[in-house]
């Protein structure tokens, strides 16, 4: 897990992919039913680990009490409303997001946003204290300063390559919510673990489409 900047570059294999499939989505279905198909490739191809930490993270950090009250809830395998609630708010925020984007902004946003998600894991990871053993405490121990800007380095080349200042606004908007997501688990749980790591990647992709989709119509990002 030292080369935690490899993440970047999963990123945009990933985007390739679900961008790729929202082109094709787009000429078959409705706006409204492709937004969803969308959602389902993505989870189809991520999995939902990063989903079942967000809601870790959510239960946590609603939790009333101690720091280790709220570690007790995070960890916690039932679902609480907290976990409920993350999760709704970021399908539907998802779902609002690319069903209100223009067709032809909305393959390249998918890619770039996948690798702003992925970069901010590191960010996440670099920027925090590991709580307790586990995948996140191998990851944040060995993610720091070199393994984040090798990352952002990728990532911005990918990036402004693909979607020009459109993408680096996005990739900046991810990378603000990820450094905000470090203090929020340390004021709350007094570190960061793996669930930390989760909800950054749903969260941080959240954010990045919603700069795409908000700042769509000023920033350029024609390449051709």
């Amino acid at each position: 897990m030292s080369r935690a900047y490899i993440f970047s570059l999963v990123g945009l294999v990933l985007g390739v992919i679900i961008g790729g499939s929202a082109y094709l989505l787009f000429r078959i279905f409705p706006a409204a039913l492709t937004s969803v198909l969308v959602l389902v490739v993505i989870y189809k191809l991520c999995g939902i680990n990063h989903l079942d930490g967000l809601a870790d993270f959510g239960d946590g950090v609603v939790a009333h009490g101690s720091s280790e009250k709220k570690v007790t809830a995070m960890k916690d395998v039932n679902l609480g409303t907290g976990g409920v609630a993350f999760i709704i708010m970021i399908l539907i925020a998802n779902y609002a997001i690319i069903n209100s984007m223009q067709q032809i902004l909305l393959p390249l946003s998918l890619l770039v946003a996948e690798v702003s998600a992925k970069q901010s894991m590191i960010a996440f990871a670099a920027f925090s204290k590991s709580l307790h053993k586990g995948f996140g405490q191998i990851m944040i121990d060995k993610t720091g300063n070199r393994e984040f800007l090798i990352g952002l380095v990728i990532s911005v080349a990918a990036i402004y390559f693909v979607l020009g200042p459109l993408g680096l606004a996005m990739l900046a908007a991810s990378q603000l919510a990820a450094v905000y997501l470090v203090v929020v688990a340390k004021r709350n749980f007094g570190g960061a673990t793996g669930d930390g790591i989760g909800a950054t990647n749903e969260i941080c992709r959240t954010v990045a489409l919603a700069a795409a989709l908000t700042f769509g119509g000023v920033l350029p990002w024609m390449r051709w």
